[in-house]
Protein backbone atom coordinates (compact mmCIF):
# COMPACT_ATOMS: atom_id res chain seq x y z
CA UNK A 1 0.00 0.00 0.00
CA UNK A 2 1.51 3.57 -0.85
CA UNK A 3 1.44 6.36 1.85
CA UNK A 4 -1.10 8.46 -0.48
CA UNK A 5 -3.39 5.47 0.25
CA UNK A 6 -2.85 5.09 4.21
CA UNK A 7 -3.93 8.76 4.50
CA UNK A 8 -7.57 9.83 5.67
CA UNK A 9 -9.70 11.27 2.95
CA UNK A 10 -9.12 15.15 2.92
CA UNK A 11 -12.42 17.55 1.85
CA UNK A 12 -11.93 19.17 -1.10
CA UNK A 13 -9.15 22.06 -1.53
CA UNK A 14 -7.53 20.76 1.96
CA UNK A 15 -3.39 20.25 2.07
CA UNK A 16 -2.32 16.58 2.16
CA UNK A 17 0.16 15.79 4.81
CA UNK A 18 3.67 16.71 4.46
CA UNK A 19 5.95 14.40 2.36
CA UNK A 20 9.10 16.19 3.58
CA UNK A 21 9.82 18.43 6.68
CA UNK A 22 11.36 21.88 5.32
CA UNK A 23 15.20 22.14 6.42
CA UNK A 24 15.28 26.01 7.38
CA UNK A 25 19.07 26.45 7.25
CA UNK A 26 19.25 27.97 3.81
CA UNK A 27 16.60 30.55 4.75
CA UNK A 28 17.99 32.23 7.43
CA UNK A 29 19.04 35.67 7.38
CA UNK A 30 22.56 34.63 8.22
CA UNK A 31 24.18 31.30 9.47
CA UNK A 32 23.11 29.85 12.79
CA UNK A 33 26.73 30.30 14.53
CA UNK A 34 27.45 26.74 15.46
CA UNK A 35 27.71 25.41 18.88
CA UNK A 36 30.40 24.76 20.53
CA UNK A 37 32.68 23.11 23.68
CA UNK A 38 33.67 25.49 26.64
CA UNK A 39 37.41 25.69 27.30
CA UNK A 40 38.81 22.16 28.52
CA UNK A 41 34.93 20.32 28.54
CA UNK A 42 34.11 17.89 25.48
CA UNK A 43 30.55 19.18 25.71
CA UNK A 44 29.86 18.25 21.64
CA UNK A 45 31.25 14.63 21.90
CA UNK A 46 29.23 14.02 25.13
CA UNK A 47 25.91 15.44 22.75
CA UNK A 48 26.79 13.33 20.28
CA UNK A 49 27.28 10.15 21.79
CA UNK A 50 23.64 10.59 24.31
CA UNK A 51 21.93 11.54 20.59
CA UNK A 52 19.91 9.21 17.70
CA UNK A 53 22.12 8.75 15.05
CA UNK A 54 18.97 9.72 12.59
CA UNK A 55 19.10 13.44 14.31
CA UNK A 56 22.59 13.70 14.31
CA UNK A 57 22.10 12.88 10.38
CA UNK A 58 19.25 15.36 9.89
CA UNK A 59 20.90 18.38 11.81
CA UNK A 60 24.44 17.98 9.53
CA UNK A 61 22.32 17.58 6.27
CA UNK A 62 21.89 20.69 3.78
CA UNK A 63 19.47 19.66 1.87
CA UNK A 64 16.56 22.03 1.47
CA UNK A 65 13.76 19.30 1.81
CA UNK A 66 14.22 15.88 4.74
CA UNK A 67 11.46 12.95 3.69
CA UNK A 68 9.34 12.65 6.28
CA UNK A 69 9.39 8.78 6.13
CA UNK A 70 6.77 6.72 4.84
CA UNK A 71 5.47 5.26 8.55
CA UNK A 72 5.62 8.78 10.14
CA UNK A 73 3.88 10.39 7.92
CA UNK A 74 1.13 7.68 8.28
CA UNK A 75 1.31 8.38 12.05
CA UNK A 76 0.61 11.80 11.30
CA UNK A 77 -2.28 11.13 9.25
CA UNK A 78 -3.61 8.78 11.96
CA UNK A 79 -2.95 11.64 14.58
CA UNK A 80 -5.12 14.46 12.74
CA UNK A 81 -2.64 15.78 10.19
CA UNK A 82 -3.16 18.62 8.94
CA UNK A 83 -4.68 19.65 11.11
CA UNK A 84 -7.09 22.42 10.91
CA UNK A 85 -6.60 26.26 10.54
CA UNK A 86 -10.03 27.93 11.45
CA UNK A 87 -11.36 31.61 11.34
CA UNK A 88 -11.68 33.35 14.80
CA UNK A 89 -15.22 35.13 14.04
CA UNK A 90 -15.90 35.20 17.36
CA UNK A 91 -12.71 37.21 18.25
CA UNK A 92 -13.14 39.18 15.26
CA UNK A 93 -16.76 40.12 15.58
CA UNK A 94 -15.44 40.82 19.43
CA UNK A 95 -13.00 43.61 18.31
CA UNK A 96 -14.43 44.98 15.58
CA UNK A 97 -11.63 44.48 13.42
CA UNK A 98 -11.48 44.58 9.95
CA UNK A 99 -8.79 42.38 10.14
CA UNK A 100 -8.98 38.34 9.34
CA UNK A 101 -7.52 36.24 12.59
CA UNK A 102 -6.59 32.55 11.18
CA UNK A 103 -5.60 30.02 14.09
CA UNK A 104 -3.73 27.12 13.54
CA UNK A 105 -5.25 24.27 15.55
CA UNK A 106 -2.42 22.10 17.12
CA UNK A 107 -4.42 21.62 20.59
CA UNK A 108 -6.43 19.51 18.14
CA UNK A 109 -3.66 16.04 18.33
CA UNK A 110 -4.35 13.64 20.56
CA UNK A 111 -1.48 14.19 23.32
CA UNK A 112 -3.25 18.20 22.74
CA UNK A 113 0.01 19.63 21.68
CA UNK A 114 2.18 20.76 18.68
CA UNK A 115 4.71 18.45 20.43
CA UNK A 116 3.60 15.14 19.07
CA UNK A 117 5.08 16.17 15.81
CA UNK A 118 8.42 15.81 16.31
CA UNK A 119 8.46 13.08 19.52
CA UNK A 120 6.62 10.59 16.75
CA UNK A 121 9.51 11.00 14.57
CA UNK A 122 12.14 10.70 17.33
CA UNK A 123 10.48 7.85 18.86
CA UNK A 124 10.75 6.49 14.83
CA UNK A 125 14.16 6.78 14.52
CA UNK A 126 14.61 5.17 18.20
CA UNK A 127 12.61 2.15 17.22
CA UNK A 128 15.02 1.73 13.71
CA UNK A 129 18.00 2.35 15.72
CA UNK A 130 17.24 -0.13 18.55
CA UNK A 131 16.87 1.59 21.08
CA UNK A 132 14.72 0.76 23.84
CA UNK A 133 14.85 3.38 26.28
CA UNK A 134 14.51 7.00 25.99
CA UNK A 135 15.09 10.33 28.58
CA UNK A 136 14.09 13.44 27.91
CA UNK A 137 12.91 16.58 29.63
CA UNK A 138 9.87 18.82 29.85
CA UNK A 139 8.78 22.56 31.13
CA UNK A 140 4.90 22.39 30.57
CA UNK A 141 4.59 18.73 30.38
CA UNK A 142 3.31 18.90 26.93
CA UNK A 143 6.47 17.36 25.65
CA UNK A 144 6.72 14.93 28.08
CA UNK A 145 3.23 13.60 27.37
CA UNK A 146 3.79 13.58 23.79
CA UNK A 147 7.20 11.81 24.08
CA UNK A 148 5.18 9.20 26.18
CA UNK A 149 2.40 8.31 24.15
CA UNK A 150 5.12 8.02 20.95
CA UNK A 151 7.09 5.85 22.91
CA UNK A 152 4.26 3.50 23.86
CA UNK A 153 3.63 3.27 20.29
CA UNK A 154 6.73 1.73 19.13
CA UNK A 155 7.11 -0.23 22.54
CA UNK A 156 9.15 2.09 23.86
CA UNK A 157 10.04 3.32 27.54
CA UNK A 158 10.56 6.83 28.44
CA UNK A 159 12.15 8.10 31.50
CA UNK A 160 10.76 12.15 31.96
CA UNK A 161 12.69 14.85 33.81
CA UNK A 162 9.82 17.75 34.90
CA UNK A 163 10.72 21.16 35.94
CA UNK A 164 9.71 20.86 39.68
CA UNK A 165 7.38 23.54 39.54
CA UNK A 166 5.39 22.33 36.66
CA UNK A 167 5.19 19.03 38.06
CA UNK A 168 3.90 20.11 41.28
CA UNK A 169 1.45 22.84 39.92
CA UNK A 170 -0.10 20.60 36.62
CA UNK A 171 -1.82 17.44 38.79
CA UNK A 172 -4.04 16.67 35.78
CA UNK A 173 -1.36 16.23 33.78
CA UNK A 174 0.85 14.69 36.08
CA UNK A 175 -2.28 12.06 36.31
CA UNK A 176 -2.21 11.62 32.44
CA UNK A 177 1.50 10.76 32.25
CA UNK A 178 1.37 7.91 35.17
CA UNK A 179 -1.89 6.50 32.75
CA UNK A 180 0.67 6.24 30.25
CA UNK A 181 3.12 4.51 31.87
CA UNK A 182 5.50 7.35 31.84
CA UNK A 183 8.52 7.25 34.52
CA UNK A 184 8.69 10.90 35.45
CA UNK A 185 11.20 12.80 37.93
CA UNK A 186 10.63 16.07 39.72
CA UNK A 187 14.04 18.18 38.49
CA UNK A 188 16.60 18.99 40.30
CA UNK A 189 16.10 15.18 41.48
CA UNK A 190 18.66 13.26 43.57
CA UNK A 191 18.53 10.24 40.53
CA UNK A 192 21.75 12.03 38.38
CA UNK A 193 25.12 13.28 39.27
CA UNK A 194 23.42 16.99 37.44
CA UNK A 195 20.52 16.69 39.73
CA UNK A 196 22.31 16.25 43.02
CA UNK A 197 24.40 19.11 42.22
CA UNK A 198 21.82 21.68 41.48
CA UNK A 199 20.41 20.63 44.84
CA UNK A 200 23.72 21.49 46.88
CA UNK A 201 24.23 24.45 45.24
CA UNK A 202 20.97 25.94 46.22
CA UNK A 203 20.33 27.48 43.59
CA UNK A 204 17.03 26.52 41.26
CA UNK A 205 15.72 24.54 43.51
CA UNK A 206 12.03 25.04 42.42
CA UNK A 207 13.06 23.39 38.87
CA UNK A 208 13.43 24.80 35.69
CA UNK A 209 13.67 23.58 32.17
CA UNK A 210 17.23 23.76 32.09
CA UNK A 211 17.83 21.77 35.47
CA UNK A 212 15.75 19.04 33.91
CA UNK A 213 17.73 19.09 30.31
CA UNK A 214 21.19 18.82 32.75
CA UNK A 215 19.21 15.89 34.24
CA UNK A 216 18.39 14.14 31.12
CA UNK A 217 21.64 14.30 29.66
CA UNK A 218 23.09 13.54 32.70
CA UNK A 219 21.29 10.57 33.22
CA UNK A 220 21.88 9.64 29.36
CA UNK A 221 25.46 9.74 29.85
CA UNK A 222 25.21 7.77 33.30
CA UNK A 223 23.26 4.74 31.54
CA UNK A 224 25.01 4.07 27.56
CA UNK A 225 21.96 2.19 26.57
CA UNK A 226 19.50 5.04 26.91
CA UNK A 227 18.90 7.69 24.33
CA UNK A 228 18.39 11.41 24.66
CA UNK A 229 15.92 13.36 23.13
CA UNK A 230 15.27 16.85 23.05
CA UNK A 231 11.74 18.34 22.39
CA UNK A 232 12.47 22.08 21.42
CA UNK A 233 15.45 24.65 20.79
CA UNK A 234 17.59 21.97 18.89
CA UNK A 235 17.51 22.00 14.85
CA UNK A 236 16.20 19.10 14.25
CA UNK A 237 13.13 19.78 16.73
CA UNK A 238 12.23 23.07 14.21
CA UNK A 239 13.07 20.95 11.43
CA UNK A 240 10.16 18.17 12.01
CA UNK A 241 7.66 21.20 13.36
CA UNK A 242 8.04 22.49 9.64
CA UNK A 243 4.86 20.45 9.53
CA UNK A 244 2.86 23.25 11.04
CA UNK A 245 3.99 26.32 8.18
CA UNK A 246 3.85 23.79 5.58
CA UNK A 247 0.24 22.92 6.35
CA UNK A 248 -0.60 26.49 6.62
CA UNK A 249 0.93 27.69 3.64
CA UNK A 250 -0.93 25.53 1.14
CA UNK A 251 -4.15 25.82 3.73
CA UNK A 252 -4.33 29.84 3.19
CA UNK A 253 -3.67 29.45 -0.35
CA UNK A 254 -6.43 27.15 -0.65
CA UNK A 255 -8.19 30.49 0.78
CA UNK A 256 -6.72 32.41 -1.58
CA UNK A 257 -5.32 34.34 1.38
CA UNK A 258 -1.69 35.94 1.86
CA UNK A 259 -0.46 36.52 5.55
CA UNK A 260 0.54 39.51 6.53
CA UNK A 261 1.35 38.83 10.29
CA UNK A 262 2.64 35.25 11.72
CA UNK A 263 2.32 34.95 15.45
CA UNK A 264 3.35 32.39 17.91
CA UNK A 265 4.63 31.36 21.32
CA UNK A 266 8.64 31.50 21.81
CA UNK A 267 9.82 29.34 24.43
CA UNK A 268 12.46 26.86 22.58
CA UNK A 269 11.06 28.29 19.85
CA UNK A 270 9.92 25.04 17.69
CA UNK A 271 6.35 25.90 17.60
CA UNK A 272 7.32 29.81 16.31
CA UNK A 273 10.01 28.48 13.69
CA UNK A 274 7.21 25.66 12.72
CA UNK A 275 4.82 27.98 11.92
CA UNK A 276 7.39 30.60 10.25
CA UNK A 277 10.33 28.58 8.49
CA UNK A 278 7.89 27.92 5.47
CA UNK A 279 7.46 31.97 4.82
CA UNK A 280 10.78 32.78 5.28
CA UNK A 281 11.22 32.86 1.49
CA UNK A 282 8.29 35.42 1.57
CA UNK A 283 9.81 37.49 4.29
CA UNK A 284 12.93 37.79 2.69
CA UNK A 285 11.05 38.90 -0.66
CA UNK A 286 8.29 41.74 1.02
CA UNK A 287 10.30 42.28 4.25
CA UNK A 288 8.11 45.12 6.53
CA UNK A 289 5.15 43.55 4.64
CA UNK A 290 4.78 40.09 6.80
CA UNK A 291 5.33 40.37 10.07
CA UNK A 292 6.63 38.19 12.20
CA UNK A 293 6.07 38.44 16.15
CA UNK A 294 7.34 35.57 18.79
CA UNK A 295 4.96 36.00 22.10
CA UNK A 296 7.16 35.36 25.20
CA UNK A 297 6.15 35.53 29.01
CA UNK A 298 7.23 38.53 31.17
CA UNK A 299 8.63 36.08 33.47
CA UNK A 300 11.51 34.91 31.44
CA UNK A 301 11.77 37.62 28.84
CA UNK A 302 14.71 36.45 27.16
CA UNK A 303 14.06 38.29 23.35
CA UNK A 304 12.47 41.38 24.76
CA UNK A 305 15.31 42.05 27.59
CA UNK A 306 18.31 39.26 26.85
CA UNK A 307 21.78 39.38 25.21
CA UNK A 308 22.39 37.75 22.11
CA UNK A 309 25.48 35.46 23.10
CA UNK A 310 26.27 32.23 23.71
CA UNK A 311 25.31 30.24 26.84
CA UNK A 312 24.76 26.85 28.24
CA UNK A 313 21.40 25.68 28.16
CA UNK A 314 21.77 23.82 31.70
CA UNK A 315 23.26 25.19 34.99
CA UNK A 316 25.46 22.13 35.39
CA UNK A 317 27.09 22.87 32.17
CA UNK A 318 26.56 19.68 30.35
CA UNK A 319 25.20 20.94 27.24
CA UNK A 320 27.74 22.55 24.54
CA UNK A 321 27.82 26.38 24.76
CA UNK A 322 24.91 27.89 22.29
CA UNK A 323 24.37 31.24 21.04
CA UNK A 324 20.82 32.41 21.62
CA UNK A 325 19.09 35.07 23.23
CA UNK A 326 19.56 34.50 27.14
CA UNK A 327 19.04 35.71 30.54
CA UNK A 328 22.16 34.00 31.90
CA UNK A 329 22.57 30.60 33.88
CA UNK A 330 22.06 32.63 36.98
CA UNK A 331 18.44 34.13 36.20
CA UNK A 332 16.71 32.85 39.02
CA UNK A 333 12.89 32.36 37.23
CA UNK A 334 9.83 32.88 39.44
CA UNK A 335 7.30 30.40 39.84
CA UNK A 336 4.87 30.54 37.17
CA UNK A 337 1.79 28.32 35.17
CA UNK A 338 3.59 29.10 32.24
CA UNK A 339 6.16 26.20 32.35
CA UNK A 340 6.94 25.96 28.51
CA UNK A 341 7.71 29.12 28.45
CA UNK A 342 10.11 29.25 31.85
CA UNK A 343 13.63 29.09 30.36
CA UNK A 344 16.55 31.07 30.60
CA UNK A 345 17.46 30.68 26.63
CA UNK A 346 16.10 29.23 23.50
CA UNK A 347 16.72 28.49 20.01
CA UNK A 348 19.85 29.83 18.04
CA UNK A 349 17.81 29.94 14.95
CA UNK A 350 15.15 32.13 16.11
CA UNK A 351 17.90 34.18 17.86
CA UNK A 352 19.29 34.69 14.25
CA UNK A 353 16.24 35.80 13.29
CA UNK A 354 15.92 38.09 16.02
CA UNK A 355 19.40 39.42 16.24
CA UNK A 356 18.90 40.65 12.52
CA UNK A 357 15.11 42.32 12.75
CA UNK A 358 12.98 39.64 11.28
CA UNK A 359 11.52 39.10 14.67
CA UNK A 360 9.46 41.24 16.86
CA UNK A 361 8.81 40.69 20.47
CA UNK A 362 6.42 40.91 22.73
CA UNK A 363 6.38 39.42 26.63
CA UNK A 364 2.94 39.26 28.77
CA UNK A 365 2.31 39.32 32.40
CA UNK A 366 0.82 36.22 33.44
CA UNK A 367 -2.85 37.38 34.16
CA UNK A 368 -2.65 38.80 31.01
CA UNK A 369 -2.32 35.58 29.62
CA UNK A 370 -4.92 33.52 31.39
CA UNK A 371 -7.57 37.09 30.80
CA UNK A 372 -6.95 36.04 26.94
CA UNK A 373 -7.43 32.61 27.44
CA UNK A 374 -10.54 32.68 28.98
CA UNK A 375 -12.08 35.32 26.42
CA UNK A 376 -11.08 32.86 23.59
CA UNK A 377 -13.13 30.16 25.42
CA UNK A 378 -16.05 32.05 26.07
CA UNK A 379 -15.71 33.35 21.99
CA UNK A 380 -14.00 30.36 20.22
CA UNK A 381 -15.40 27.41 22.42
CA UNK A 382 -12.13 25.92 23.21
CA UNK A 383 -9.45 26.45 25.91
CA UNK A 384 -5.95 27.25 25.06
CA UNK A 385 -2.59 26.27 26.72
CA UNK A 386 -0.96 29.49 29.16
CA UNK A 387 1.51 29.42 26.43
CA UNK A 388 -0.58 29.38 23.09
CA UNK A 389 -2.42 32.25 25.37
CA UNK A 390 1.09 34.60 24.72
CA UNK A 391 0.31 33.81 20.76
CA UNK A 392 -3.41 34.45 20.93
CA UNK A 393 -3.01 37.91 23.13
CA UNK A 394 -1.00 39.10 20.45
CA UNK A 395 -2.76 38.14 17.64
CA UNK A 396 -5.44 39.85 19.53
CA UNK A 397 -3.76 42.87 19.72
CA UNK A 398 -2.36 43.05 15.92
CA UNK A 399 -6.55 42.59 15.40
CA UNK A 400 -7.57 45.50 17.69
CA UNK A 401 -4.87 48.30 15.88
CA UNK A 402 -5.61 46.76 12.32
CA UNK A 403 -6.98 49.68 10.19
CA UNK A 404 -7.06 47.71 7.11
CA UNK A 405 -8.22 43.90 6.23
CA UNK A 406 -5.00 41.92 7.47
CA UNK A 407 -4.13 38.75 7.78
CA UNK A 408 -3.17 37.49 10.93
CA UNK A 409 -2.17 33.80 12.01
CA UNK A 410 -1.38 32.73 14.93
CA UNK A 411 -0.17 29.43 16.10
CA UNK A 412 -2.36 27.67 18.71
CA UNK A 413 0.24 25.12 20.09
CA UNK A 414 -1.67 23.63 22.88
CA UNK A 415 -5.16 23.01 24.56
CA UNK A 416 -5.21 24.35 27.98
CA UNK A 417 -7.20 20.99 29.52
CA UNK A 418 -4.71 19.96 31.50
CA UNK A 419 -3.75 23.69 32.48
CA UNK A 420 -6.68 24.29 34.48
CA UNK A 421 -4.82 24.39 37.77
CA UNK A 422 -3.55 28.13 36.46
CA UNK A 423 -6.50 29.27 35.33
CA UNK A 424 -8.32 28.55 38.67
CA UNK A 425 -5.27 30.69 40.54
CA UNK A 426 -5.76 33.51 38.12
CA UNK A 427 -9.19 32.94 38.46
CA UNK A 428 -10.57 31.30 41.41
CA UNK A 429 -13.99 30.13 40.61
CA UNK A 430 -17.22 32.18 42.07
CA UNK A 431 -19.04 30.75 45.14
CA UNK A 432 -23.07 31.43 45.33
Amino acid sequence: MSIDETLSPQPPGAAPVPAAWLNFRRLLPEEMPPPRDPEGVAALELAARVRLRAIREQERSREALLPVPEEVRSRYAEMGRPTRLTRARGLERHLGTPARIYLKREDTLPTGSFKLNSAMAQAYFASQEGVGTLVTETGAGQWGHALQYAARLYGLRSIVFWSGVSARQKTARRAVLSMLGATVHESPSAVTAAGRAVRASGRHTAGTLGTAIGEAISYASEHPEVRYVSGSNLPHVLIHQSVIGLETREQLAALGEEPDVLVAAVGGGSNLMGLMAPFLERKRARGAGLRLIGAESAAAPRLTRGTWRYDHADPGRLTPLSKSYTLGLDAELPETHVGGLRQHSGSTAVGVLRAAGWLEAVAYEEREIFETGRLVLRLEGFLPAPESCHALRAAIEEAAAARRPAVIVACVSGHGLLDVEGYLDAFPPERG
